[in-house]
């Protein structure tokens, strides 16, 4: 693979030589596995659940439920606390796991924090394929959530520490994307382990976690470690030559001081999270909040966790919704390659915008088909209501995933300034993994409250968040990161309120609590800031 040129790129006002360089492509490519691991994890829990074999043998009551002719409750079959605790542990274990986290990749570095998630997974793989009762199936669960606690505290670090500021948009989606394409390789092997005879398929479907949890591993012994992470560690000879490395060039002086004077002024910052809550910081911090929520809110989640028992739900057949799941599987990954290539170039906002409208509209006329065509005791959805369904929930998945999907985790690493961007980033994910533990939780028993209304709700929360975009939410694209607080948030209508700078002076002669004038090349702090 050759090295391709890179134009340079501006930060503050300097400028920094860079290339594409083969090692930076194979590095992002190794480190995003991570979210191979994660999507697997999504995709396969809501397959195995909708396996008879599997819910006889861990949850016979939601078993006795589908089996059951004179039940009168088409949505409710599914509706239980230990089935819902089964998906929604991995994500509660991750968001006490980031906490932990936090620790090792200030203090151990990127790419150690990397192999202790593949660690995680794999002996979270191995007691889970081998499971005999649910106490041990959770053990399992709660492992694998600590490996998505870490990789999703370092691979997005790691992402946009090591790649050139101008492609630093798309390499960090690169996370997303394995993340949609272990979603579809789980939906695949669902799909075939479902027609194995003997009771053993689900087994084959954890296990086969195994594979995205070796290639994390392994891409963690492999790639560099970043140079910030070097740097704030004092390595500053090795620090220099991982830079001169990955960019491909020796005039690589600019940037290395650049990056050793935002790491000083980082160990300035003394108590990042308190920092964070200044006056200053609450539109970054609002805007973070804010999206972590809309972004379950969507219901993506709750349709990726269980789109086989939901499309059993409305009588497809568990062949043909597993079918059915491995499909919007396939349009997730492509739709996700979309957003790779227009996200730096048409903006961030257009993209929700555009998406807000395509995803309010799905939900409305599943709705509509649901309720028309499906009774709360009945299975007859005719093949072409069936077919209609599943072109919807696609249109709904494609707009997500190059919308709210990967831009729910970029915008917040781009709005937050230097001194609080790892306690920013800490935030984005524990806001995520709490709501997304909700949704997992709390959606079937939803499902059999509201029952189709269920779409109705999240086409109320698509609606309400397409208005935030519309007057709260700045466009980001092509501005330098340390130019964010100047260019856009003390222009913006509401949150200029908000820029005191009398309060930065202050901040500033006190604490040490600022960004230095000039920009700081990946736009990412070193993690020591936590």
């Amino acid at each position: 693979m050759p090295a391709g040129g890179l134009a340079p790129a501006k930060a503050g006002g300097v400028e920094f030589e860079a290339k594409i360089t083969p090692i930076v492509i194979l590095s992002c490519i190794m480190a995003a596995t991570g979210g191979l691991m994660f999507g697997y994890d999504v995709g396969v829990s809501g397959g195995v659940t909708s396996m008879p074999d599997f819910l006889e043998k861990f949850f016979p009551d939601v078993y006795g439920k589908t089996q059951d002719p004179n039940l009168n409750s088409n949505y409710c079959k599914y509706d239980n606390q230990n089935l819902q605790m089964f998906t929604s542990s991995l994500y509660l274990a991750g968001l006490v796991a980031t906490f932990f986290a936090s620790w090792t990749t200030r203090n151990l570095g990127r790419k150690p924090t990397m192999l202790i998630a593949g660690c995680f997974f794999l002996v979270g793989v191995v007691i889970n394929a081998a499971a005999q009762d649910l106490a041990m199936l959770i053990i399992g669960r709660v492992l694998l959530g600590c490996g998505v606690g870490f990789a999703n505290q370092a691979v997005p670090l790691f992402l946009s520490e090591i790649a050139p500021t101008r492609i630093r948009g798309g390499l960090n989606i690169l996370f997303q994307l394995n993340v949609t394409i272990g979603i579809l390789f789980a939906n695949l092997v669902n799909y075939g382990t479902a027609k194995i005879k003997g009771g053993w398929g689900w087994r084959l479907s954890l296990g086969l976690a195994g594979f995205p949890a070796l290639l994390l591993t392994a891409g963690a012994l492999l790639v560099l470690e970043t140079p910030n992470s070097l740097i704030e560690r004092g390595r500053l000879d090795e620090g220099k030559t991982v830079l001169r490395k990955i960019r491909g060039t020796d005039n690589i002086e600019p940037e290395f001081l650049e990056l050793v004077e935002a790491s000083r002024v980082a160990k300035e910052v003394k108590h990042p999270f308190r920092n964070l809550l200044k006056r200053r910081n609450w539109p970054q911090l609002a805007i973070t909040i804010a999206l972590q929520i809309f972004q379950q809110f969507t219901g993506i989640n709750a349709i990726m966790f269980y789109a086989p028992v939901l499309f059993d739900t409305v009588g497809f057949g568990s062949d043909a919704s597993l079918y059915s799941a491995v499909i919007i599987g396939a349009v997730n990954v492509l739709s996700t390659c979309v957003s790779i290539y227009s996200v730096d170039k048409i903006g961030r906002r257009m993209l929700l915008l555009e998406a807000g409208v395509q995803m309010f509209f799905s939900q409305v006329v599943i709705a509509i088909l649901l309720g028309i065509k499906v009774k709360d005791n009945s299975n007859d959805l005719h093949r072409g209501f069936a077919v209609l369904v599943v072109l919807m929930v696609c249109t709904f998945v494609s707009a997500f995933a190059w919308s709210w999907g990967p831009l729910g985790w970029l915008i917040p690493s781009e709005t937050f300034p230097l001194e609080t961007r790892s306690a920013g980033q800490s935030v984005t994910v524990c806001v995520n993994l709490i709501f997304t533990f909700v949704m997992a939780q709390s959606f079937l028993s939803m499902l059999c409250t509201l029952k189709f209304g269920i779409f109705l709700f999240f086409s109320s929360w698509v609606f309400i968040m397409s208005i935030f975009v519309v007057f709260l939410l700045p466009e980001t694209k092509n501005i330098p990161i340390e130019e964010m607080t100047e260019r856009v948030w003390k222009k913006h209508w509401f949150w200029k309120r908000f820029m005191d700078n009398n309060e930065e002076v202050a901040a500033t002669g006190t604490n040490g609590d600022h960004s230095p004038k000039k920009g700081h090349s990946n736009g990412l702090d070193p993690a020591s800031q936590f």
